[in-house]
């Protein structure tokens, strides 16, 4: 099968790899001249690297790379079997190009999204035959990160879901099938992970670096919510949010937070620009965190119970199984634990006594306790055996 990606981004450039890397014949397509060049420059560097390594041949880099074309028209897409979008986070930007995509296509092509939050189904009405419309979500590095999102819409067909599982787990991935909700599985999971940090630092009970100490030192999390955020760049996980948000009738548990908004609009975006919650510029020097273990301890607890309800209502309102739920947040995001296991190991009845203290305490909708988790405690139910 040919596969198409269009956009030659950070993510459309991984995605390449992984399909070139897997034997198929690939092409990238973008408007934008040196964005492919810069694509192409890198695929070169990443396959001379994974070569110097010894994690492939020489024989298997070359071949990856002979198996990219690029280009920057979408007509070359002609013989593809599946073409995998990854462009801006825009609907009617997207909406417009599947529908140049379709005319362009062959009938049988399936049509692909790459979107972290915007709805499959939207997308897939911009279609004369919206049953070829799915969205696959890869996590950055493509390369590297193993789980992808399998999104069908309410118009996609068992063919185009079943070609689609099978083609990305023939790609050593690892999936995971998701409802068609805003954020799908984690980036609906995970809005707590940033949300309440963030809402902890502007009660000013811990700064960035004490939060971030809180979560990797007590909590076992790889990175801590500042600095992933950072990472992630605040422009883009502000978007996330926001669009979380209003995608579902504006709930106050995933209300976008003001200091990330203004970091935001003060260019502070992160790594990419030299400056976010943290200062990377060359010579800067960061505040070093309050090591305390009772205040860590309590930053921890209020951060980890909100994950919890959150996965808890994922299961309630069937956004995937409690198996996969617990898969994406390992593999997709790197938690030390899945929530809901971690929900079983630490008491479910525990996470509701300190989710209902918090919304006694502050009277707002975002520490309501999941119908699902106050229904297990009442009958004694955990999630796993």
């Amino acid at each position: 099968m040919v596969v198409g990606v269009l956009g030659a981004g950070t993510m459309g450039s991984g995605i390449v790899q992984v399909a070139a890397q897997n034997g198929h014949k690939v092409v990238l397509v973008d408007l934008n001249e040196q964005i492919l060049k810069r694509s192409n420059d890198g695929l070169l560097k990443i396959m001379n690297r994974l070569v110097e390594k010894e994690r492939i041949t020489q024989d298997q880099a070359d071949s990856t790379i002979a198996n990219v074309s690029y280009s920057q028209d979408i007509h070359d897409f002609n013989e593809c079997g599946i073409i995998i979008e990854a462009i801006v986070e825009n609907i009617d930007v997207k909406s417009k190009v599947f529908t140049q995509l379709e005319q362009i296509a062959p009938k049988r092509c399936i049509l692909a999204s790459n979107t972290s939050s915007l709805s499959i189904a939207s997308i897939g009405a911009a279609l004369q035959d919206p049953s070829k419309i799915i969205g696959i979500h890869f996590f950055n590095p493509a390369p590297l990160m193993p789980l992808v999102e399998i999104i069908p819409a309410v118009q996609t067909s068992e063919e185009t879901l079943n070609i689609s599982r099978s083609l990305i787990d023939g790609w050593g991935k690892v999936t995971v099938l998701c409802k068609d909700t805003p954020g799908f599985i984690v980036n609906r999971v995970a809005r707590p992970f940033y949300g309440e940090a963030l809402r902890i630092y502007e009660e000013g009970i811990a700064d960035f670096a004490t939060i971030d100490w809180a979560m990797t030192s007590i909590g076992g999390f790889r990175m801590g919510p500042f600095t992933l955020m950072d990472y992630i760049g605040n422009d883009v996980n502000y978007t996330v949010t926001e669009t979380v948000f209003t995608a579902f009738y504006f709930d106050p548990r995933y209300k976008p937070s003001f200091t990330q908004k203004r970091h935001s609009e003060a260019g502070y975006l992160g790594r990419k620009s030299g400056r976010g919650y943290f200062d990377y510029r060359e010579g800067a020097a960061n505040p070093r965190p309050i090591e305390d273990a009772v205040v860590g301890q309590q930053i921890f607890d209020r951060i980890l119970v909100m994950l919890i309800n959150e996965a808890v209502d994922a299961v309630f309102l069937n956004i995937g199984s409690k198996d996969e739920i617990d898969l994406a947040m390992t593999k997709g995001v790197n938690y030390p634990k899945g929530l809901l296991k971690w929900a079983d190991e630490i008491g479910l009845e525990n996470v509701l006594l300190k989710l209902e203290a918090m919304f006694a305490e502050y009277g707002e909708d975002r520490y309501r306790p999941s119908p699902l988790m106050r229904r297990m405690v009442k009958n004694g139910e955990r999630f796993f055996e």
